[in-house]
Formats: C-alpha cells, sequence, structure tokens
C-alpha cells in the first residue's frame, strides 16, 4: 500500500464524519472507500479521524454537557450520566478485548462481508419503523437502567464494519421506548466517552504517536475534514428525526449493498 495522499485524506475524513452520525456505518464506509481506491486499510489514519468527529460532536453538544454538569454538580441528578456509563461500557470492554481481532480478521474487514451488514441492518430499519416502541420515555434521562444496559449491549455490535454504532444505538432506543430523535441524541451522548477512549489509546501506545507524528500534514486535513462534515451530519440528522425516522437510511444501505455485491461480481 502506498502512502495516503492529502487528496484521499479528505475524502476518507468526509466519509467519516458523515457516517459516524448518519446512521448507515462508517466502518463500512470507510472500508468501502479504501477499497474503491485499491488500497489496503490504513488502520491508524481511520482511527486517527476520530479526533475531528469527537471534537464536532463536543462543540454540537457543548451546551447539553454544561447541562449535564450542572445536573450532576449542583441538582444532584445522576440519571443521565448513569446511562451514559451504562450504555457505553459494553462497546468499551468488547471493544478493548476484541477490537484487535476484528480488525486484523479478513472474513470481517471486506466488502463482501460489509454489504451483507449494510443489508442485514438495513432491513431492521425499514421494519422498526413500522413497530410499537416500549412504554414512552421522553429522553436517555428517563431511561431505565435496564433499558440502557440493552442498548449498550447491542451496541457492541457495531464493532462489525457494516453495523453502524449509531444506527445501532438509534434502532435500540426506539425499541426501549425513544424517539428517533431522543434515542440519536443520547447515541450520540454515549458517543463522547467511546471515541474519547479511542483517541486515548491513540496517544498512549509509542507507536501511534509516531505514525501521526510521521503523518502530520494527512491527520491534519483528514481530521478537519472529518469535523466539518460531522458537524453537518449531527445537525442534520437530529432536525430530520424530528419529523421521520430510520426508514430512508435503511433503504439506502439496502441499495448500496447490492450495488457492491453487483461490483464484486463483474469483477
Amino acid at each position: 500500500m502506498g502512502p495516503v495522499s492529502s487528496v484521499e485524506a479528505i475524502i476518507l475524513g468526509l466519509v467519516q464524519g458523515l457516517t459516524e452520525f448518519i446512521p448507515v456505518s462508517s466502518s463500512g464506509h470507510l472500508v468501502l472507500t479504501q477499497w474503491l481506491f485499491g488500497q489496503s486499510s490504513d488502520q491508524l489514519l481511520v482511527e486517527s479521524l476520530d479526533i475531528g468527529t469527537v471534537a464536532a460532536l463536543i462543540i454540537y453538544f457543548w451546551p447539553r454537557l454544561i447541562a449535564l454538569a450542572r445536573q450532576v454538580f449542583v441538582e444532584r441528578d445522576y440519571r443521565l450520566l448513569r446511562n451514559v456509563v451504562i450504555t457505553a461500557l459494553p462497546a468499551g470492554v468488547v471493544g478493548l478485548l476484541l477490537a484487535g481481532f476484528i480488525e486484523k480478521s479478513s472474513f470481517l474487514v471486506n466488502p463482501l462481508m460489509v454489504a451483507i451488514m449494510l443489508a442485514v441492518v438495513g432491513v431492521v430499519m425499514v421494519v422498526v419503523d413500522r413497530l410499537p416502541h416500549l412504554s414512552p420515555q421522553e429522553n436517555g434521562q428517563r431511561l431505565s437502567a435496564g433499558r440502557a444496559l440493552v442498548i449498550g449491549l447491542v451496541q457492541t455490535l457495531a464493532l462489525i464494519p457494516g453495523v453502524s454504532r449509531s444506527g445501532s444505538t438509534i434502532v435500540a432506543g426506539r425499541f426501549m421506548g425513544l424517539s428517533s430523535a431522543a434515542a440519536a441524541e443520547f447515541s450520540f451522548l454515549v458517543s463522547i466517552p467511546i471515541m474519547l477512549g479511542l483517541i486515548a489509546k491513540l496517544f498512549l501506545k509509542s507507536t501511534d504517536r509516531a505514525y501521526m507524528a510521521s503523518h502530520l500534514s494527512v491527520v491534519v486535513v483528514g481530521n478537519i475534514a472529518a469535523f466539518i462534515s460531522g458537524l453537518l451530519a449531527i445537525s442534520f440528522l437530529l432536525r430530520y428525526l424530528e419529523r421521520h425516522g430510520l426508514g430512508v437510511f435503511g433503504w439506502y444501505r439496502i441499495v448500496l449493498a447490492l450495488a457492491v455485491v453487483g461490483v464484486l461480481l463483474i469483477r
């Protein structure tokens, strides 16, 4: 694999920022994007793009995070923080144990497997819009600890490229009684500690720090693209889900999966 150019880093950053938050699977799209480039995965560059996307999350939700801090330290209301931690923990633990295996697994990280997972979760999204909720909850703060744990367990499936972290948590949140918009907001809040943990791992490993230092220009431009597209994606999705469901994203996933299979058959 040759070095990634600045143009390719920008494309990867745009793909990461858009698909990290829109429920169509960022990992799956990044696998497909690099496949179209004719390259094997530059995993460290892909992981470094979390810097731009988590920065977009923190800036967009800064007022919400300040309100959460006030709830915890002034009002002594720990329910939302408790639920965020409960939901984030399963993905954090499983990711720590299995992420390396998944990244190196040629069975999971390939276009055909990505297409299969895109299609399977796409069908689930189309179906879930037609199913009733459990007893309705206004937001993530009102979830019981048990329901928050269910969302967290479902989120672990997003380690498989093609599933989608936001997609899995939004679907699970809907089953647990949240509206689509409330489930998306809760999903994004849960993403912050998970992504900060991934970034911390990058800076703690000397080999990862050396990679970012030696590829600083592509890491910077890729993260700028991820930051800008991430902000746009968060704003779009939250507004969209206030009036619509997940069906359109499910159909997009299905059509993309069929297109990938078609290209594989032609090749």
